[in-house]
Protein backbone atom coordinates (compact mmCIF):
# COMPACT_ATOMS: atom_id res chain seq x y z
CA UNK A 1 0.00 0.00 0.00
CA UNK A 2 1.14 3.53 -0.67
CA UNK A 3 -0.04 6.97 0.31
CA UNK A 4 -2.12 8.15 -2.65
CA UNK A 5 -1.67 11.77 -1.52
CA UNK A 6 -5.31 12.09 -0.58
CA UNK A 7 -6.77 12.83 2.84
CA UNK A 8 -10.16 12.38 4.45
CA UNK A 9 -12.06 15.12 6.28
CA UNK A 10 -10.31 14.02 9.50
CA UNK A 11 -6.92 13.93 7.80
CA UNK A 12 -6.66 10.15 7.43
CA UNK A 13 -4.51 8.89 4.57
CA UNK A 14 -6.26 7.45 1.52
CA UNK A 15 -4.25 4.35 0.66
CA UNK A 16 -3.98 2.48 -2.60
CA UNK A 17 -1.81 0.14 -4.58
CA UNK A 18 -1.02 -0.48 -8.24
CA UNK A 19 -0.35 -3.82 -9.89
CA UNK A 20 1.10 -3.05 -13.28
CA UNK A 21 2.54 -5.68 -15.60
CA UNK A 22 5.15 -4.19 -17.96
CA UNK A 23 2.97 -4.85 -21.01
CA UNK A 24 -0.30 -3.58 -19.49
CA UNK A 25 -2.56 -1.92 -22.06
CA UNK A 26 -5.78 -1.61 -20.06
CA UNK A 27 -6.51 0.22 -16.80
CA UNK A 28 -9.01 -0.82 -14.13
CA UNK A 29 -9.76 1.22 -10.99
CA UNK A 30 -11.26 -0.78 -8.10
CA UNK A 31 -12.65 1.13 -5.11
CA UNK A 32 -14.21 -0.11 -1.88
CA UNK A 33 -15.42 1.47 1.33
CA UNK A 34 -17.22 4.42 -0.26
CA UNK A 35 -19.66 3.84 2.57
CA UNK A 36 -17.82 3.32 5.84
CA UNK A 37 -20.28 0.80 7.28
CA UNK A 38 -19.83 -1.60 4.34
CA UNK A 39 -16.72 -3.27 5.73
CA UNK A 40 -16.97 -6.31 3.48
CA UNK A 41 -16.42 -4.10 0.44
CA UNK A 42 -12.96 -3.09 1.67
CA UNK A 43 -12.17 -6.72 2.57
CA UNK A 44 -13.05 -7.86 -0.95
CA UNK A 45 -10.70 -5.29 -2.47
CA UNK A 46 -7.84 -6.51 -0.25
CA UNK A 47 -8.50 -10.11 -1.33
CA UNK A 48 -8.53 -9.08 -4.97
CA UNK A 49 -5.19 -7.33 -4.59
CA UNK A 50 -3.72 -10.74 -3.76
CA UNK A 51 -5.45 -12.42 -6.72
CA UNK A 52 -4.34 -9.71 -9.15
CA UNK A 53 -0.70 -10.51 -8.49
CA UNK A 54 -1.06 -13.86 -10.29
CA UNK A 55 -3.18 -13.35 -13.42
CA UNK A 56 -4.55 -16.46 -15.19
CA UNK A 57 -2.20 -17.87 -17.80
CA UNK A 58 -4.95 -17.80 -20.44
CA UNK A 59 -5.85 -14.14 -19.87
CA UNK A 60 -5.89 -12.45 -23.29
CA UNK A 61 -5.12 -8.96 -21.99
CA UNK A 62 -2.68 -7.38 -19.58
CA UNK A 63 -4.27 -5.10 -17.00
CA UNK A 64 -2.90 -2.26 -14.92
CA UNK A 65 -4.91 -2.43 -11.70
CA UNK A 66 -5.32 0.37 -9.21
CA UNK A 67 -6.96 -0.61 -5.91
CA UNK A 68 -8.33 1.82 -3.32
CA UNK A 69 -9.73 -0.35 -0.51
CA UNK A 70 -11.31 2.39 1.62
CA UNK A 71 -12.38 5.72 0.17
CA UNK A 72 -14.13 6.67 3.42
CA UNK A 73 -11.82 5.80 6.35
CA UNK A 74 -13.54 8.29 8.66
CA UNK A 75 -16.82 6.44 8.24
CA UNK A 76 -15.08 3.09 8.67
CA UNK A 77 -13.33 4.04 11.91
CA UNK A 78 -16.29 5.87 13.45
CA UNK A 79 -17.81 4.12 16.46
CA UNK A 80 -20.03 2.64 15.25
CA UNK A 81 -19.01 2.66 11.59
CA UNK A 82 -21.27 4.78 9.45
CA UNK A 83 -22.26 5.20 5.82
CA UNK A 84 -21.41 8.88 5.53
CA UNK A 85 -18.06 10.61 5.85
CA UNK A 86 -17.07 12.78 8.83
CA UNK A 87 -19.08 15.70 7.40
CA UNK A 88 -22.21 13.56 7.26
CA UNK A 89 -22.17 13.39 3.43
CA UNK A 90 -22.98 10.27 1.41
CA UNK A 91 -19.96 10.23 -0.91
CA UNK A 92 -21.90 8.20 -3.48
CA UNK A 93 -24.26 11.16 -3.96
CA UNK A 94 -21.53 13.83 -4.11
CA UNK A 95 -20.13 13.35 -7.63
CA UNK A 96 -20.77 16.12 -10.20
CA UNK A 97 -23.42 14.48 -12.35
CA UNK A 98 -25.24 16.72 -14.84
CA UNK A 99 -28.06 18.69 -13.20
CA UNK A 100 -26.78 17.83 -9.70
CA UNK A 101 -27.92 21.20 -8.35
CA UNK A 102 -31.40 20.65 -9.76
CA UNK A 103 -31.84 16.99 -8.85
CA UNK A 104 -29.75 15.92 -5.85
CA UNK A 105 -31.58 17.71 -3.06
CA UNK A 106 -35.00 17.08 -4.59
CA UNK A 107 -34.19 13.37 -4.79
CA UNK A 108 -32.97 13.37 -1.19
CA UNK A 109 -36.09 15.09 0.06
CA UNK A 110 -38.72 13.26 -2.01
CA UNK A 111 -37.26 9.78 -2.49
CA UNK A 112 -35.25 9.24 0.69
CA UNK A 113 -37.51 11.36 2.95
CA UNK A 114 -34.46 13.33 4.09
CA UNK A 115 -32.59 10.23 5.19
CA UNK A 116 -29.42 11.63 6.86
CA UNK A 117 -27.48 8.57 5.69
CA UNK A 118 -28.04 9.69 2.11
CA UNK A 119 -27.40 13.42 2.40
CA UNK A 120 -25.67 14.48 -0.87
CA UNK A 121 -23.98 17.56 0.55
CA UNK A 122 -24.53 21.22 -0.24
CA UNK A 123 -22.73 21.04 -3.57
CA UNK A 124 -21.03 18.40 -5.75
CA UNK A 125 -17.43 17.56 -4.80
CA UNK A 126 -17.84 19.31 -1.45
CA UNK A 127 -15.86 16.48 0.17
CA UNK A 128 -12.12 15.76 -0.07
CA UNK A 129 -12.80 12.06 -0.58
CA UNK A 130 -15.01 12.59 -3.64
CA UNK A 131 -12.52 15.14 -5.02
CA UNK A 132 -9.76 12.57 -4.55
CA UNK A 133 -11.77 9.98 -6.49
CA UNK A 134 -12.30 12.44 -9.32
CA UNK A 135 -8.56 13.18 -9.39
CA UNK A 136 -7.87 9.45 -9.64
CA UNK A 137 -10.23 9.16 -12.58
CA UNK A 138 -8.66 12.15 -14.31
CA UNK A 139 -5.04 11.06 -13.79
CA UNK A 140 -5.30 7.26 -14.01
CA UNK A 141 -7.84 7.39 -16.85
CA UNK A 142 -9.39 3.98 -16.17
CA UNK A 143 -10.98 1.98 -18.97
CA UNK A 144 -13.18 0.35 -16.33
CA UNK A 145 -14.25 1.23 -12.78
CA UNK A 146 -15.33 -1.41 -10.27
CA UNK A 147 -17.14 -0.01 -7.23
CA UNK A 148 -17.74 -2.43 -4.35
CA UNK A 149 -20.68 -1.97 -1.97
CA UNK A 150 -23.03 -3.99 0.26
CA UNK A 151 -25.53 -5.38 1.33
CA UNK A 152 -28.08 -5.79 -1.49
CA UNK A 153 -26.58 -8.91 -3.06
CA UNK A 154 -26.87 -7.80 -6.69
CA UNK A 155 -24.77 -6.60 -9.58
CA UNK A 156 -25.32 -3.17 -11.13
CA UNK A 157 -23.84 -1.56 -14.23
CA UNK A 158 -23.71 1.88 -15.82
CA UNK A 159 -22.19 3.07 -19.06
CA UNK A 160 -21.20 1.71 -22.44
CA UNK A 161 -20.62 -1.98 -23.25
CA UNK A 162 -22.74 -5.05 -22.58
CA UNK A 163 -22.91 -5.51 -18.79
CA UNK A 164 -21.82 -8.72 -17.12
CA UNK A 165 -24.81 -10.97 -16.46
CA UNK A 166 -23.33 -12.21 -13.20
CA UNK A 167 -20.24 -12.22 -11.00
CA UNK A 168 -20.17 -15.32 -8.85
CA UNK A 169 -23.62 -15.58 -7.27
CA UNK A 170 -24.47 -11.94 -7.91
CA UNK A 171 -26.80 -11.42 -10.86
CA UNK A 172 -27.34 -8.26 -12.86
CA UNK A 173 -30.18 -6.13 -11.52
CA UNK A 174 -29.75 -2.54 -12.66
CA UNK A 175 -31.17 -0.49 -9.84
CA UNK A 176 -31.51 2.89 -11.55
CA UNK A 177 -29.72 6.21 -11.80
CA UNK A 178 -29.04 8.32 -8.71
CA UNK A 179 -28.00 11.99 -8.77
CA UNK A 180 -24.37 12.29 -7.68
CA UNK A 181 -23.53 8.58 -7.76
CA UNK A 182 -20.24 7.24 -9.08
CA UNK A 183 -22.08 4.98 -11.52
CA UNK A 184 -24.03 7.92 -12.90
CA UNK A 185 -20.98 10.19 -13.11
CA UNK A 186 -18.49 7.64 -14.44
CA UNK A 187 -20.73 5.41 -16.52
CA UNK A 188 -23.35 7.78 -17.92
CA UNK A 189 -21.55 11.14 -17.96
CA UNK A 190 -17.91 10.16 -18.56
CA UNK A 191 -18.74 7.02 -20.60
CA UNK A 192 -16.42 4.79 -18.58
CA UNK A 193 -18.07 1.43 -17.77
CA UNK A 194 -18.83 1.17 -14.04
CA UNK A 195 -19.49 -2.25 -12.53
CA UNK A 196 -21.09 -1.87 -9.10
CA UNK A 197 -20.88 -4.94 -6.88
CA UNK A 198 -23.36 -5.17 -4.02
CA UNK A 199 -22.16 -7.91 -1.68
CA UNK A 200 -24.87 -9.74 0.29
CA UNK A 201 -23.56 -8.69 3.71
CA UNK A 202 -21.95 -5.46 4.88
CA UNK A 203 -20.17 -7.07 7.84
CA UNK A 204 -19.49 -10.64 6.72
CA UNK A 205 -16.98 -11.38 3.99
CA UNK A 206 -17.86 -13.78 1.19
CA UNK A 207 -16.21 -17.19 1.29
CA UNK A 208 -12.86 -17.55 -0.47
CA UNK A 209 -14.29 -19.64 -3.30
CA UNK A 210 -16.98 -17.05 -4.00
CA UNK A 211 -14.46 -14.20 -3.82
CA UNK A 212 -12.31 -15.97 -6.40
CA UNK A 213 -15.29 -16.82 -8.63
CA UNK A 214 -16.37 -13.17 -8.75
CA UNK A 215 -12.81 -12.23 -9.67
CA UNK A 216 -12.60 -14.83 -12.44
CA UNK A 217 -16.00 -13.81 -13.82
CA UNK A 218 -14.89 -10.16 -13.83
CA UNK A 219 -11.71 -11.06 -15.72
CA UNK A 220 -13.63 -13.15 -18.23
CA UNK A 221 -16.20 -10.41 -18.90
CA UNK A 222 -13.49 -7.73 -19.13
CA UNK A 223 -11.55 -9.79 -21.65
CA UNK A 224 -14.61 -10.63 -23.75
CA UNK A 225 -16.36 -7.26 -23.73
CA UNK A 226 -13.57 -4.72 -23.19
CA UNK A 227 -10.56 -6.71 -24.37
CA UNK A 228 -8.06 -6.43 -27.22
CA UNK A 229 -10.64 -5.77 -29.92
CA UNK A 230 -12.12 -2.93 -27.87
CA UNK A 231 -8.92 -1.37 -26.47
CA UNK A 232 -8.03 0.17 -29.83
CA UNK A 233 -11.32 2.09 -29.75
CA UNK A 234 -10.60 3.62 -26.33
CA UNK A 235 -9.14 7.17 -26.51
Amino acid sequence: MRDMQGRSVRGRTLWGTDIQPPDANFRVLVVGGIHGDEMSSSSLVFHWISLAQTPPSDMSMSIHWRFIPSLNPDGLFAKPSRRTNASGVDLNRNFPTPNWARDARVYWESRTKRDPRRWPGNKPLSEPESRFMLEQMDSFKPNLIVSVHAPYGVLDFDGPSVPPSKLGRLYLDQVGIFPGSLGNYGGIHKRVPVVTIELPSASRMTQDAETRQMWMDLLRWTSERLGPAQVAKTP
